[in-house]
């Protein structure tokens, strides 16, 4: 029988899958009550920060044809509520599903803060810390693009998430992705995510404006695919931590596509426009898919892509 299970730090999952963070929101919105959450690996909770946010102005996303630009911000109700109104309740409904909380803020100190909020929690398997944030407290720099930065502020989160593993989310928007990875294992992360979305822009030709009210937007979904690979592959080659890939995954093949590359787990996103039921449906496919391989447990993929 073909084995899809995978264990990584904090998370033992029946199969690679997890949404992106946003994509089910805090495990409340419609698509989260489509199918029984059980049936992926691990639910990954929006970003939550200490305060309460509204998220950036509308329009905050345009479905693009082949991927999604969104500027959402990250809208959420602060981490004292995160805990109390959307974690505890979701970890009582589904107990035995593994919860990756998502970490953000706007300084060091936030980002402590929240981490030692939501690994006190009791209820979450394991911390993502989304280094995408732009970093107020040093002229609206984003904190993942400068190497010392990502290192102290994965070490002070480490310290301040006690037995909780950590993975950081790393941005595509960067020079040297493996440097960024780099700091991430140097600083004491337990893993790391990727690819975070690419920074674009979509025109409305009859306004001349941006079609998003931001102006920018991340660009997700199919079209990043090619980038995530690569990145994801450059990763896996300059550090020893596991890596939860993502970026366009829409299919089982598409899995095992990131798990050659150097992934040991996945995300779906944008995927989920089209089907609500993606991950469902991809779980069901991975035997399919490995079979055709030849390979009987999918732990054997992970990193074995064959250079030319």
């Amino acid at each position: 029988m073909t084995k899809i299970a995978v264990k990584i730090p904090g998370l033992t999952m029946k199969n690679p899958l997890m949404p992106a963070s946003g994509t089910f929101g805090f495990g409340d919105t419609p698509a989260s009550t489509k199918f029984d959450l059980n049936q992926m690996g691990a639910m990954v909770m929006k970003t939550a920060t200490v305060s309460s946010r509204t998220g950036n102005p509308q329009p905050q996303i345009k479905v693009l044809e082949d991927g999604v630009l969104n500027s959402v911000g990250l809208t959420n109700p602060g981490v004292d509520s995160v805990v109390a109104d959307k974690i505890l309740p979701f970890k009582a409904k589904y107990p035995d599903l593994p919860i990756v909380a998502s970490v953000g803020g706007s300084s060091v100190a936030d980002y402590v803060e929240v981490a030692g909020k939501l690994a006190n929690s009791g209820a979450v398997s394991a911390l993502e810390i989304n280094v995408s944030c732009p970093n107020v407290a040093n002229g609206g720099m984003h904190f993942g693009t400068d190497p010392e930065v990502v290192e102290n502020l994965t070490s002070k989160v480490k310290a301040a998430s006690g037995q909780v593993p950590i993975y950081v989310k790393l941005t595509p928007n960067v020079t040297d992705i493996a440097v960024i990875a780099k700091a991430a294992e140097n600083g004491g992360a337990d893993g790391v995510s990727l690819i975070n979305t690419i920074l674009g822009l979509e025109i409305d030709l009859k306004t001349c404006r941006p079609v998003l009210g931001n102006n920018y937007g991340g660009l997700s979904g199919q079209s990043v695919q090619p980038v995530a690979l690569r990145m994801v592959n450059q990763v896996y080659q300059a550090v020893k931590l596991p890596i939860i890939g993502m970026g366009g995954i829409a299919t089982a093949e598409d899995v095992a596509k990131f798990m050659l590359a150097g992934a040991s787990a996945v995300a779906v996103g944008t995927a989920h426009f089209k089907d609500s039921l993606a991950i469902p449906h991809i779980a069901a496919e991975l035997p399919r898919v490995l079979d055709e391989m030849g390979v009987s447990d999918i732990n054997d993929l992970v990193g074995q892509l064959k250079f030319n």
